[in-house]
């Protein structure tokens, strides 16, 4: 039996990976998710064989019910609230190994004749610490992206504070591997209420602009969580997919905060990303110039070379399938189109991505910031569909914005700039964008599914 399930599981470990490598390119993901999901019916079913197994007919139900709960929200969430989704999905994994760990740290407590080893003790406490952390700081992260949390929460003292938090939830850890079996149930109760409000203050001051980051930290706090508790209850399938979740998680944050030229040092504790971030703002000159459809219309539907750049502000609206129907129109009539993406555009990791997909956009036009940089130049439109940061020039020239540094698409390089906002206001960083008043910038406000319709019913005309 012992060999039935080590099989199994390393079946299981092989699908993970396999699954998470074809996840790595638009092309496979779809069949990527798949394989890691049957590897995962594999793992579970096989943890049935297990000898001594108690309380089977608890863990049925409670299968039966998330997986319905699990379905059931999967189908009706909209793909603009598909980072909230990955947020509580995040959360749910980390408060999932926070409870495994409870539960073996209260068995110990509870009972004497109870042996757990240093080591094994050490990593139970370590991945509750990491697990309750990662729960409560996705609930916050779900909670600002579906709008019931309107504003980063910042106070004097702030960071002293969750640096005090944090070291009593270290300390009270300590404390319970060195007390084993003689750790009380109260003291245990606070490391956790502790490891909890730890996880709420540390996320609530951190700002939309970098939601990205903090999604993915959380996936890999997540994972290595579920790793830690995987050597408390010797299962080779949560090790395995835990190490690569948490590895993933980790690559894939560094990626993020690259992308946005920060330290993970830096989204953590430095507010960024809210309307309180300080750095002097750079003297805007000039004004909006607005510009109607059908002029938007001529321009591209007799331009060799358009790049689009699509942005929240998309997903919001819905309109990427509208947009996928304009870009088909315009390359009927010749005209070379491609799809820029920043790699923190949206609200998670490949948010774009995801919404072109669903379009039915091909990958082989979608092009990310290094690939597509260098052909703003020689673009005669440049559509900016909602994105408003990851465009701003102020990232190259303002040394004292917010934004400094961080790199972003050159759309203001293109011959033509047309925007596409239903108003004028700042992105999530609360910086003003400067390419919105540059001499080839022209805004079309308005929703961006019905200007995009606007749009091809003109071109139609053409």
């Amino acid at each position: 039996m012992d060999l039935l399930i080590n099989t199994s599981y390393f079946l299981a470990a092989a699908l993970f990976i396999l699954g998470l490598k074809r996840m790595s390119s638009p092309a496979n993901a779809r069949s990527g998710i798949v394989w890691a999901g049957v590897g995962m019916l594999v793992a579970t079913l096989v943890t049935f064989a297990t000898p001594a197994l108690h309380n089977i007919g608890l863990m049925i139900v409670a299968i039966m019910v998330g997986s319905f709960i699990a379905y059931v929200s999967a189908k009706k969430v909209a793909m603009t609230d598909m980072p909230q989704m990955i947020a509580l999905y995040n959360g749910m994994g980390g408060g999932a190994a926070a409870a495994i760990a409870a539960v073996e740290l209260v068995k110990l407590s509870s009972h004497s004749d109870i042996n757990m080893g240093t080591t094994a003790l050490t990593l139970a406490v370590l991945g509750a610490i990491i697990g309750t952390i990662s729960l409560s700081g996705s609930i916050i992260a779900f909670a600002k992206l579906q709008g019931l949390i309107r504003k980063s929460w910042n106070f004097n003292g702030q960071q002293f504070l969750n640096l005090g938090i944090l070291a009593a939830v270290l300390i009270l850890g300590v404390v319970t591997i060195f007390q084993g079996s003689d750790t009380s149930l109260m003291l245990l109760a606070i490391f956790f209420v502790l490891a909890f409000v730890f996880g709420i203050l540390m996320t609530l001051p951190i700002g939309g602009a970098d939601m990205p980051v903090v999604i993915s930290l959380y996936n890999a706090l997540t994972g290595l969580a579920v790793a830690f508790e995987g050597f408390v209850l010797g299962n080779a399938a949560m090790i395995i997919a835990g190490t690569v979740v948490g590895s993933a998680g980790t690559l894939l944050t560094q990626l993020m905060a690259k992308a946005m030229n920060r330290s993970l040092a830096n989204v953590l504790f430095s507010g960024f990303g809210s309307k309180a971030s300080s750095g002097a703002e750079e003297e805007v000159e000039g004004s909006m110039k607005a510009i109607e459809a059908p002029d938007v219309a001529v321009m591209m539907a007799y331009a060799e070379r358009v790049i689009i750049v699509p942005g929240y502000g998309m997903a919001v609206a819905q309109a990427q399938h509208k947009v996928w129907e304009l870009t088909k129109l315009l390359q009927e009539r010749g005209v070379d189109v491609k799809f820029a993406i920043h790699p923190v555009a949206g609200r998670m990791p490949g948010h774009m991505n995801v919404l072109l997909a669903e379009a039915g956009v091909p990958y082989d036009i979608i092009y990310d910031l290094d690939e597509i940089n260098a052909e703003f130049p020689q673009a005669d439109v440049a559509l900016i569909i909602g994105a408003n940061d990851v465009v701003n020039p102020v990232a190259r020239s303002n040394p004292d914005s917010p934004i400094y540094g961080m790199p972003i698409l050159d759309a203001d390089k293109a011959k033509n700039v047309i925007v596409v906002k239903r108003g004028k206001g700042a992105g999530f960083s609360g910086v003003e964008n400067l390419l919105f008043f540059m001499d080839n910038t022209r805004m079309l406000f308005g929703d961006g599914q019905k200007m995009a319709s606007e749009l091809i019913a003109q071109v139609k005309e053409f």
